[in-house]
């Protein structure tokens, strides 16, 4: 316990060392937010990586996922890194950044109003992401909060506390800068860490092949390529946590930020090689759950003989890794749930101040003055949080597939369409917008699991683009004034 406690506290020294030198070069709106645009390939790579991949990642859906659908729950893997990592840098990145400087858009809001010439569609785009990404924040929240339960003996709510002070802390001083800095450190840490899981993983499943037998074993479908719970859900797991990324604010924020495209052509490399190594190891180490974890072996993961999703994962770190090495898998859930808390606070916290305050509020507003409320509005934004993280209404992956279907639903007909065609309109946008939101919220409403009610939500975002936008050539008889460069 004392080691873990020296450790965390160097841990919590660094990030505040980091946060002061952030401040220090933080001289404006543009650096607090976008790191000055300035951003180089390898800081981009890991802050994208970092900020996909948190403890909802290691503590809700790998132990969820890989207890209901073994060997298959790598499918997921394989589709966050090929669509949501690869296909987003690739197809993406050099056109987001041309984009964001063409029309000097801070935020994906922005963006839309420019494009579309619609200060409704800013409006409505800044009050989804700011009320959606508190529920995918309290889950990150919950996720560290479970894990320094089981490790430290505290409270649950003890430990929210002391995550939320530590978040606020370095997202406060330095922003984006000290973001992307230190989310190199953060992936440098999940990179060993996730080596170190795998290996006691194998190690303690008696090799590959010992783990393969084992889930045969407990049901044939667990290592075949569709598990138990069927072909369906499968994919709309692998759909909602793969194509989501193509409109996620937090996510595409990135390509705002980086350098230039020799740096975007190094970060779609480097960024999906992590991709790969983060999230197969989680999803693989996921599937392992049913070998190691019983109702009478473990019973902090069971309720009355029944599996608790969000306990899954904490308690088979606990009997798969060393006592000695226990502290590096803290750090390696901590770092990725840093880096993805500090992204959403980013970014909601822009939208009230930028695209909100700044938008309809203020007329030119300074940019001492916005970055003082930026700093505010993170702190506002990390207090709601982990106010809704304390009453856990909902599991872990339940409330990350609401966020991030609703989020997808209301921005990917939008935003795509927008970006690679010049006829799609206001009418459009507004209505896949709308559409996707309102199918989304009525499935989950209705009783559709999270991930189904967002993928629809999301097939219905896309699909309704063209259709509303056709309608508004035909009404109004002319295609938008400003379209997306090339």
């Amino acid at each position: 316990m004392a080691v873990k406690v020296i450790v965390l506290a160097a841990y919590a020294l660094m990030i505040v060392a980091v946060g002061v030198v952030g401040l220090r070069r933080t001289r404006s709106f543009s650096d607090f937010f976008l790191g000055g645009r300035a951003v180089g390939a390898w800081m981009t790579a890991f802050t994208y990586a970092a900020s996909y991949f948190s403890a909802v990642l290691f503590i809700g859906f790998a132990g969820k996922i890989g207890w209901a659908f073994g060997y298959s729950g790598l499918w997921i893997a394989l589709g966050n890194a090929v669509v949501g990592v690869l296909g987003v840098w690739w197809l993406l990145g050099r056109r987001m950044k041309r984009v964001s400087v063409e029309y000097d858009a801070h935020t994906m809001p922005e963006f839309l109003q420019q494009r579309y010439d619609s200060r409704f569609l800013k409006l409505f785009a800044a009050v989804c992401v700011f009320v959606f990404f508190i529920p995918y924040s309290s889950a990150v929240f919950m996720g560290l909060s479970y894990l320094f339960q089981s490790h430290f003996d505290l409270s649950f709510n003890v430990a929210l506390a002391v995550m939320g002070t530590a978040t606020a802390g370095y997202m406060v001083l330095g922003g984006y800068k000290s973001m992307a800095m230190i989310d190199v450190i953060f992936g440098m840490i999940m990179v060993v860490g996730v080596c170190v899981l795998l290996g006691f993983t194998l190690h303690h499943g008696g090799g590959l092949s010992g783990i393969s037998a084992g889930l045969s074993a407990i049901h044939p479908e667990l290592s075949g390529w569709v598990g138990p719970p069927g072909w369906w859900p499968l994919f709309c797991l692998v759909f909602l946590t793969s194509v989501a990324p193509w409109g996620m604010p937090q996510l595409v924020q990135k390509f705002y930020a980086i350098r230039d495209d020799r740096a975007i052509r190094v970060g779609t490399v480097a960024s999906t090689l992590l991709a790969l190594l983060i999230c197969g190891v989680a999803y693989f180490c996921g599937a392992t759950t049913r070998l190691f974890l019983s109702p009478e072996a473990t019973p902090a993961a069971f309720a009355q003989g029944q599996p608790v999703d969000d306990r899954l994962m904490p308690e088979l770190l606990a009997n798969v890794i060393p006592e000695s090495l226990s502290v590096l898998i803290l750090l390696l859930v901590l770092s990725a749930s840093m880096s993805t808390l500090a992204a959403l606070v980013l970014i909601s916290s822009a939208t009230v101040v930028k695209d909100f305050y700044a938008g309809f509020l203020s007329r030119n507003p300074s940019d001492r003055t916005l970055t003082l409320l930026m700093r505010l509005g993170s702190v506002l934004f990390i207090v709601v949080s982990v106010l809704l993280a304390a009453r856990r209404f909902e599991t872990i992956v339940a409330i990350l597939g609401i966020s991030w279907g609703a989020i997808g639903s209301v921005f990917l007909g939008p935003f795509l369409w927008g970006l690679f065609t010049r006829w799609a309109n206001a009418a459009g946008a507004i209505g896949s917008a709308v559409v996707g939101l309102g199918t989304c919220i009525a499935l989950y409403a209705t009783g559709s699991s999270s991930p189904e009610a967002g993928t629809i939500g999301m097939i219905v975002s896309l699909a309704a683009n063209p259709l509303f936008s056709g309608v508004g050539i035909l009404v109004r008889g002319a295609a938008p004034q400003r379209a997306a460069a090339g």
